[in-house]
């Protein structure tokens, strides 16, 4: 529930704390926000790029492919990363439906979670996704709704990273977790289906891109094989960043094509990152 984590957010106008009712959030210097009666707050900005967000059958495709299953050893994988971390909120940046973070919440039974999105059919998902979970509308790439310091542990599934804000809600002791694909991810998806490809220097360019804030500690490559139908082939493909880039028919005929089911190659790297205590000067 919001009611859990509201402590941990923050006024998206003046950065101010927000405090408030079931139904509103204020600061102290009266910016006031509702909360959805799905029960996330909208805390984006006029300026915030919502073209961007996941749509409702993106949304739907995700929820049909994670409910059964597939990605549940990357859920298992987050909550050992995060078990031995300093006790406190979780904050999952691009969170989508809060599926992951609902699992680590599940094998941690003493921690709460916001799940932050900018995605309003994603977060009316995740605002019930577990009862320790809070969800809040924000834009990954702007000043996140979240007091500085805040968050115990940040989790960045297959998600955007705007390292200096990631940095910021970190407390000095708490961790940054990435789960992000390898090139062997859905790998004998990608070439019959015309599927956006996974640089082989991702890995290398993530490190950089997060190195003035943060320091890696630990790099796991997780690798497991799927068995997907037709059904959840498509809804693979659906959910993630090449449904910007398929066109729906020409896909529904290469899909047909495939073998029913096929095994397919999950591949991450999860990553776990120590906060630099000296940040770079602005």
């Amino acid at each position: 529930m919001l009611g859990d984590v509201a402590q941990t957010l923050a006024c998206p106008h003046c950065g101010a704390d927000l405090a408030g009712a079931d139904t509103t959030l204020r600061c102290v210097a009266g910016h006031s926000f509702d909360i959805a009666r799905q029960g996330y707050v909208n805390l984006l900005t006029g300026e915030s790029s919502v073209g961007t967000a996941d749509t409702a059958a993106m949304v739907a495709a995700r929820t049909a492919f994670l409910g059964a299953g597939h990605y549940d050893p990357i859920g298992d994988a987050l909550a050992h990363a995060c078990a031995n971390d300093t006790p406190g909120t979780l904050v999952d940046v691009g969170a989508g439906t809060g599926h992951h973070l609902a699992h680590v919440l599940s094998a941690l039974p003493h921690r709460h979670g916001l799940a932050l999105d900018i995605s309003k059919y994603a977060l009316r998902r995740a605002a019930r996704a577990h009862p320790r979970m809070g969800a809040a509308a924000c834009d990954a790439w702007r000043t996140l709704p979240v007091r500085t310091g805040a968050a115990a542990t940040v989790l960045n599934v297959f998600a955007p990273r705007n390292p200096a804000e990631l940095r910021r809600i970190v407390a000095d002791d708490g961790a940054l977790v990435v789960v992000a694909p390898t090139p062997l991810h859905l790998a004998e998806l990608v070439p019959p289906l015309g599927l956006l490809h996974v640089d082989a220097d991702k890995s290398q360019r993530i490190d950089a891109k997060l190195a003035p804030w943060f320091t890696l500690r630990e790099r796991q490559t997780l690798t497991f094989t799927m068995s997907l139908d037709h059904h959840a082939i498509t809804t693979v493909v659906e959910m993630g960043p090449s449904a910007w880039h398929t066109d729906p028919a020409d896909l529904r005929v290469r899909i047909q094509a495939l073998a029913n089911p096929l095994a397919v190659t999950a591949s991450v790297d999860v990553c776990v990152y120590d906060p630099e205590r000296r940040l770079p000067n602005p």
